[in-house]
């Protein structure tokens, strides 16, 4: 379940994405700090102003605290001014009840004294003497004057009495005053500031004062000149740091002035320092270090040369342009090597790929190293050659970040983009590419043990390799994280290609540079999460340059399938020339010329049948596939009975001389092709499915059932198998009793030319196919090519052994050809030969029984 929805996840993700790029009408602006684009414009952010901005231009922080835009935070609280916002916080000597420091709007003001009510600036009694007090006939409750009963009562802190009348004195607040409405009889101070008059300028921010307050410019801005700083007709201007040099920038950056502040940024060519950020007025940058790469050793070519020194050059006008146009302009100067290679067509594919290997690290390398130059936000670029740039750089913190464009799209989490770098800001970025595919044409492609033991399991026949083809962009990935080579968390991509071919299968592969500088596809730690119309999300636990390949599997080795074609083919003709052999040349017939001459027929129809339908190009077993393997089943079992017949010749001919004949014909007809009826019935009645296979028209394997025809082979190799150890025996004794002066070395010879030739007729061949369990394991491959060669030329060693080799079938040939080409068949060199044999009628046979 994890991985469909963690593709969910994506989908979603790159929904959202796409809707906002709609949404922004395909802006490729690089916009300030502070700002977005939409329709093709830059728009500051909310907190910032101006409204519209060009891309030299800067958005400038909105000071809420002040007029126009005075934030009304309510009673005994004071409006704090911050980047891109505010907030209201308790003036001295007062909290909110909720216990927090912050607010942000006046309903939310609940400040009240801490301690007891004071005036700002002085001391005010905290009590007065408990004497009864009546108030003055005319004077209503809450108002600024109160009679005071004793006459002796002293007047309060910022208060003024009139008195004694009628035996009672008045006494009034002070201006700027007023008794509290509750409590102890006190003058507290008024707050002029928060009676919502606006007394002060709106340049200006108003500070209350014990009785009075004052006008007071904010950080940033100075008096007009003509004015002062602090009465209430106080007009203030802003004060430009950079131009009049107060700034605190450090010389490796420039003063770029803001409302009521300044800002430090580096100058171009040059990257924040570790532990600073691009922007604040402390930054110190450092110039970023070009990297300086040569050609990889043994390669030679004047276009990768001039392509490092286009690259130096742009190095060079560093120094005064922006990092965001040397990176287009170095993505442009790539897609020139791309396209037009000139003479790195030249060399060999090997080196090819060295240079392609190369230059993949190469780009990495290079806009790692731009992109620290970038300010934080984000770049997209597609040049006209369709390649895509995707960059976005920005301080370092947690959750997930996407970045990709049409080609390709790709989702990891901050942690791993900036791992352990000690930076203030990460960058990641993705280069995607159409133009590589020639660079990488035939690469190899590595398939790991795990993916040959799936596919092996899936089309029940082993894999000897796959050969790829580039369906995609190539995309390079790079990050801040240099350590690629395990993430702490997976990156998902989603890749966009061309669609794929029937019969083939889609793979996320990686391009791996091994030990020698070379490259070639892997598939290692990537896997693929599933494939839509022309797209496949893969995921991967590390990162390199990526790409979507159409995998074509190699099920057979090459060299045992043109060895099978080529020998079969050989042996159809020799079979075909035996069976005229056997029919026509009368000299040679016998019981066994009989058993030769249906062994042939059998193993002429199975090698045609085999030739012709043994593949299942389609894939489903149908009636074609199954008549092919009923038919390859039972040819060659026949094949296997009149083997097992041309054992019981030989066994009665060589051992029991004088005991009988061998079978009659009609017998000989009758088990050599009822038998193998008989098994296929059977076979077929118990399991008819079981004939045809999704790879091959022969017998399943599965439940067994190819051991209806292992089993009758077993049982007929065994059987002949001791019939020709005991031939053999019986043979070299025949020939010691014979003539017992024979030479050894022409003894040797010709037991080993009978031997042969009956190890073939006998089909002990076969028995090395038995011994086959592991296709994988190297012996198994040995006895895999010799299985193959022996009985793929089964046919033409029988014609050798057994006509070639045969005086008889030769003279026979020879009459053949004269009357083929006209000539007279000399009648002397017949009687001359039949001289010659009856010479030596007294010396053994060399060409077998």
């Amino acid at each position: 379940m994890e991985a469909p929805r963690l593709l969910l996840v994506l989908c979603v993700l790159l929904s959202l994405s796409e809707a906002r790029e709609q949404n922004n009408m395909g802006c490729t602006l690089r916009c300030p700090d502070n700002s977005t684009c939409f329709n093709n414009s830059c728009v500051c952010k909310a907190g910032f102003s101006p409204e519209h901005i060009s891309i030299t231009d800067s958005c400038d922080d909105i000071n809420e605290c002040v007029p126009p835009n005075s934030v009304n935070c309510g009673p005994f609280a004071d409006c704090k001014n911050t980047v891109g916002s505010y907030y209201c916080e308790c003036s001295p000597g007062y909290k909110l009840k909720t216990g927090a420091t912050k607010f942000m709007n006046l309903s939310e003001n609940t400040c009240h004294e801490t301690t007891t009510p004071a005036t700002l600036g002085s001391a005010v009694p905290t009590n007065f003497p408990e004497v009864p007090v009546t108030m003055d006939p005319r004077t209503q409750a809450g108002s600024s004057g109160r009679r005071i009963e004793d006459v002796n009562q002293p007047t309060q802190d910022h208060s003024t009495c009139q008195g004694p009348s009628e035996g009672k004195s008045i006494c009034n607040c002070s201006p700027g005053f007023k008794f509290t409405p509750e409590g102890p009889r006190q003058c507290t101070d008024v707050n002029e500031c928060m009676s919502g008059q606006k007394p002060c300028h709106n340049t200006t921010h108003c500070i209350n004062t014990a009785g009075s307050f004052q006008c007071k410019c904010r950080r940033g801005w100075k008096p007009v000149p003509g004015s002062r700083d602090g009465p209430p007709d106080t007009i203030c201007e802003e004060v430009d740091e950079c131009a009049t040099g107060q700034h605190e920038c450090h010389n490796s950056t420039t003063c770029v002035n803001s409302v009521g502040s300044y800002r430090c940024r580096c100058r171009p060519g040059w990257k924040p320092m570790p532990g600073f950020r691009n922007g604040p007025k402390n930054t110190t940058c450092q110039e970023i270090p070009f990297p300086v790469w040569r050609l990889p050793s043994g390669i030679s070519s004047k276009n990768l040369s001039a392509f490092l020194d286009k690259v130096q050059g742009l190095s060079r006008d560093l120094k005064s342009q922006a990092a965001e146009q040397i990176i287009k302009k170095f993505v442009g100067v790539v897609d020139g090597l791309l396209e037009a290679p000139g003479d790195i067509k030249n060399l060999s594919q090997r080196d090819t790929h060295r240079v392609a290997t190369w230059l993949l690290s190469y780009l990495e390398h290079i806009l790692r190293s731009l992109a620290q130059a970038l300010p934080e936000g984000s770049l997209t670029y597609s040049s006209p050659s369709g390649t895509e740039l995707s960059l976005v750089v920005k301080e370092s913190g947690s959750g997930n970040v996407t970045a990709g464009q049409g080609h390709a799209r790709m989702l990891l989490d901050w942690a791993v983009v900036a791992g352990a770098e000690d930076s203030s800001h990460a960058v990641v970025g993705m280069l995607s590419s159409q133009h590589m595919e020639k660079w990488l044409a035939n690469a190899s492609l590595a398939l790991e043990p795990e993916k040959l033991v799936q596919l092996t399991e899936a089309k029940e026949r082993p894999v000897h390799g796959a050969r790829a083809t580039l369906l995609s962009a190539v995309n390079s990935v790079f990050l801040s994280n240099t350590n690629t080579d395990k993430l702490a968390s997976p990156v998902t991509f989603a890749f966009s290609h061309r669609p794929e071919e029937p019969g083939t299968e889609l793979i996320c592969a990686f391009w791996k540079n091994d030990s020698s500088g070379n490259g070639h596809w892997a598939t290692t730690g990537c896997r693929r999460l599933g494939s839509g119309k022309n797209s496949t999300t893969c995921q991967c636990n590390h990162l390199s340059s990526f790409a979507v390949l159409m995998a074509h599997y190699q099920l057979e080795d090459w060299k045992l399938t043109l060895i099978t074609k080529v020998g079969l083919s050989v042996s159809l003709i020799c079979l075909l020339l035996c069976i005229i052999t056997f029919l026509l040349v009368r000299p040679i017939q016998s019981s066994r010329t009989t058993v030769h001459l249906h062994l042939c027929i059998c193993l002429f129809v199975g090698s045609t049948v085999f030739l012709a339908g043994i593949e299942n190009e389609g894939g489903e077993v149908g009636l074609r596939c199954r008549l092919v393997a009923g038919l390859l089943h039972y040819f060659f079992l026949a094949a296997f009975c009149w083997m097992s017949l041309e054992g019981v010749e030989l066994y009665f001919l060589v051992v029991r001389v004088f005991q009988g004949q061998g079978l009659a014909t009609r017998w000989q007809c009758l088990i050599g092709y009822g038998v193998p009826l008989i098994i296929v019935a059977i076979s077929a009645a118990a399991n008819s499915s079981g004939y045809g296979h999704t790879a091959h028209c022969w017998l399943d394997p599965k439940r067994g059932f190819l051991w209806s025809f292992l089993g009758p082979l077993t049982f007929v190799i065994l059987c002949n198998a001791i019939i020709f150890v005991v031939t053999v025996w019986k043979l070299t004794e025949k020939f010691s009793e014979i003539n017992p002066d024979m030479k050894k070395l022409r003894k040797a010879r010709v037991v080993t030319i009978t031997a042969v030739a009956q190890l073939f007729v006998l089909g002990c061949t076969w028995g090395f196919g038995l011994f086959l369990f592991s296709p994988e394991s190297w012996h198994d491959t040995v006895l895999t090519y010799v299985f193959t060669v022996l009985n793929c030329l089964q046919g033409t060693f029988l014609f050798l052994l057994h006509c070639l080799l045969n005086k008889k079938v030769r003279a026979e040939y020879r009459k053949w050809a004269c009357a083929v080409t006209g000539n007279k068949y000399s009648e002397f060199a017949s009687s001359t030969g039949s001289t010659s044999q009856q010479t030596r009628a007294l010396r053994p046979s060399e060409s077998g029984i």
